[in-house]
C-alpha cells in the first residue's frame, strides 16, 4: 500500500513538473517576443499568448485538484543535507538559480509562512481593521461602491459618445473675443482708440512733434481721442504737443503705415 502511493506520488509530481516545464517555456517565449519582435507584434497575437499562458495554468488547477492526485499540502520536506559547498547537479536542476543547499538558503526555499516582516504588517493591518467602528466601515464601503461604478460607467459608455461630447465642447466654446477683434481692426485700419499724449509736465519752448517727418508725403498720423466723446483730431506735423490729462495714461504711438494714413478721415 505505501508503496503504491509513492509510485502515485512520484507520478503526480513528474507530471507537474512537465505541466509546469510546458508553462515556462510559453512564458519565456512570450517575454522574448515582448522584448525583441515588438515592433511586429500585433494585439491578436498578445490575445493568443495570454490564452495559452491562461490554458496551461488551468490545466496546472485541474491536475491539482483532481482526485487521483495526492494531496501535496500533507507532504513533508525535510533536508537530508546541507552543504556550503556548490552542488552542481543541483545548480543544473534549478537553472543556476540555487548553486548550493545550505543553511542560509534552506529557510528561504522551505518556508511554509511569509517572512517575519510580512507577519507583523498583516497584524499591524488586522489591528487597524479591528479598531473601524461597523458604521465607518460601511461609510468607507459605500464611498468605494459609489466610485466604483462611477468608474465602470465611464468606461462602458461607448467611444463614439464620448468623441461626440468632446467634438460639441470644443465647437461651443469660442477660441476668441469678438470685441477686441473688432477694436483691433478699427485701430488698425482707422485709428480708433489710439491716443498721443505725455507726462505732465512743461513743455520746452520750441519743442514741437516728435521727430522730422519721412520723406515721400504724409505717412504719420498722429491723432489724440477723447476720453468720454470718442472724437478723433487730427494733429499735423507742426502742432504743438497737448499737456496731458489727469487721470489718462502717458502713451506715445506712432503710425507708418500709408494706407492707413490715407484712410484716415481727416486725410481725405
Amino acid at each position: 500500500m505505501q508503496q503504491r502511493e509513492e509510485k502515485l506520488l512520484d507520478a503526480s509530481v513528474e507530471s507537474l513538473i512537465s505541466r509546469v516545464a510546458h508553462l515556462k517555456n510559453a512564458l519565456h517565449s512570450f517575454i522574448y517576443k515582448l522584448e525583441n519582435e515588438y515592433e511586429r507584434l500585433t494585439w491578436p497575437s498578445v490575445l493568443d499568448n495570454f490564452a495559452l499562458l491562461s490554458g496551461q495554468l488551468n490545466t496546472i488547477n485541474k491536475l491539482l485538484r483532481n482526485e487521483k492526485t495526492p494531496s501535496f499540502r500533507q507532504q513533508i520536506i525535510i533536508p537530508l543535507l546541507l552543504s556550503p559547498d556548490r552542488d552542481e547537479e543541483l545548480a543544473k536542476l534549478t537553472e543556476q538559480r540555487v548553486p548550493v543547499f545550505s543553511h542560509e538558503i534552506v529557510p528561504d526555499h522551505l518556508r511554509t509562512k511569509p517572512d517575519p516582516e510580512v507577519e507583523e504588517q498583516e497584524k499591524q493591518l488586522s489591528a487597524e481593521a479591528a479598531r473601524i467602528g461597523p458604521e465607518v466601515a460601511q461609510k468607507q464601503i459605500q464611498t468605494l461602491n459609489k466610485l466604483c461604478s462611477n468608474l465602470l460607467e465611464k468606461l462602458n459608455n461607448p467611444r463614439d459618445d464620448r468623441d461626440a461630447d468632446s467634438a460639441a465642447i470644443r465647437q461651443n466654446k469660442p477660441s476668441f473675443n469678438p470685441a477686441d477683434t473688432n477694436a483691433l481692426v478699427a485701430a488698425v485700419g482707422f485709428g480708433k482708440g489710439l491716443s498721443k499724449c505725455r507726462p505732465p509736465g512743461p513743455v520746452a519752448p520750441g519743442h514741437t512733434g516728435q521727430g522730422p517727418m519721412m520723406s515721400g508725403g504724409p505717412t504719420l498720423q498722429q491723432v489724440t481721442i477723447g476720453g468720454g466723446s470718442g472724437q478723433q483730431q487730427g494733429m499735423g506735423p507742426g502742432a504743438p504737443q497737448q499737456q496731458g490729462q489727469p487721470g489718462k495714461m502717458p502713451c506715445n504711438i506712432k503710425t507708418n503705415i500709408k494706407a492707413a494714413s490715407s484712410m484716415h478721415p481727416y486725410n481725405r
